[in-house]
């Protein structure tokens, strides 16, 4: 399968659009084990996909090093793996971003990932006061300057963060929450990163996977999935668990959008496919636990774009149920 591809940002480095979502085969999205984790991984590098997002949380690292043994036993060019760092600071409170903290995890992430210089290192979610400390930003340059990072981006919450964050010229990147159901990314910072040529990253594409289209009222999840214990932002962000919507009219929404789903094609399908319509987003980063997800992600890429109207009618979906619960919140 040949994947459509984009510059990443001013990196000047050829990614994919779609991209791969390593949160799940880490950690807090119920038990996945080494063999489906890397099976997973495995699957979604076979159909093209050339950017893996991790973190070094993920499984306190268990995702950095599963993305190292694969990469090892296929050897070849290498895809951009971009990782994040910041949250196992504890407590995590925004004096404790200091230069030689981060460098500390940056040297952990370059262990776990087997690598000598980092593709792409994010702050991960920090408290919002370190997005305008240039303290912080002159100590990233520094590590840049010794060649443990090739280039740093930020991973946000909120539109907020993000405006501030790209005031530093140094900041390559951008990730944050976009799809059918947190749409107000495409009403300014979009065109603000596109002017600056950040590059941005979609995560929690498919809300959780509700946007896959199989959860019901009676859906049950583990107890160390983040679905269970996260929906009122017990752990950490609400948004980052159904992106903040309540369950019950998450689920009405879906409804009304199942009719939108192009003929032959999955609701998870056109769920991503919705985010490539806009040419502001780099790389949208869907996770996967199996290889049959990995796969199927993939296709989403293939997808014809969707009409004015399909779009349209997406959007006065999101206006009349979502907006209200959360377009105020980031």
């Amino acid at each position: 399968m040949t994947l459509s591809t984009t510059t990443f940002g001013r990196t000047g480095k050829t990614t994919t659009r779609l991209g791969f979502g390593a949160w799940a085969i880490g950690g807090t999205w119920g038990e996945v084990s080494l063999q489906d984790a890397k099976a997973a991984l495995h699957a979604s590098l076979d159909a093209g996909v050339s950017f893996i997002d991790t973190a070094d949380v993920y499984g306190d690292g268990r995702s950095e090093r599963i993305i190292r043994e694969v990469l090892a036993e296929r050897g070849g060019a290498r895809p951009f793996v971009a990782t994040k760092a910041g949250r196992r600071l504890n407590p995590h409170v925004a004096e404790a971003y200091t230069g030689a903290a981060i460098e500390a995890f940056i040297d952990r992430s370059l262990q776990n990932l087997g690598v000598e210089c980092l593709d792409l290192v994010q702050l991960h979610c920090p408290p919002t006061p370190v997005y305008a400390n240039p303290e912080m930003f002159a100590a990233l340059e520094a590590i840049k300057a010794k060649g443990k990072i090739a280039a740093y981006g930020v991973s946000v919450e909120t539109i907020a963060e993000a405006m501030t964050a790209i005031k530093n010229p140094g900041v390559v990147s951008v990730q944050i929450i976009y799809n059918l159901f947190r749409q107000r990314p495409a009403e300014a910072f979009f065109q603000a990163a596109k002017a600056q040529n950040v590059a941005v990253i979609v995560r929690v594409p498919l809300a959780s996977g509700l946007l896959t289209g199989k959860m019901t009222a009676q859906s049950q999840f583990a107890a160390d999935d983040h679905r269970a214990f996260n929906r009122n932002g017990e752990a950490f962000d609400k948004g980052e668990t159904f992106s903040g919507v309540p369950y019950d009219i998450a689920l009405q929404a879906v409804e009304e959008l199942r009719p939108l789903v192009p003929q032959g094609a999955s609701m998870a399908e056109f769920a991503l496919r919705w985010i490539l319509m806009e040419d502001a987003v780099t790389v949208v980063i869907p996770g996967a636990k199996s290889p049959a997800q990995a796969a199927a992600n993939a296709k989403a890429d293939a997808l014809a774009p969707l009409p004015a109207a399909t779009m349209a009618k997406a959007r006065e979906i999101y206006t009349r149920l979502i907006a209200p619960e959360v377009h105020h919140l980031w």
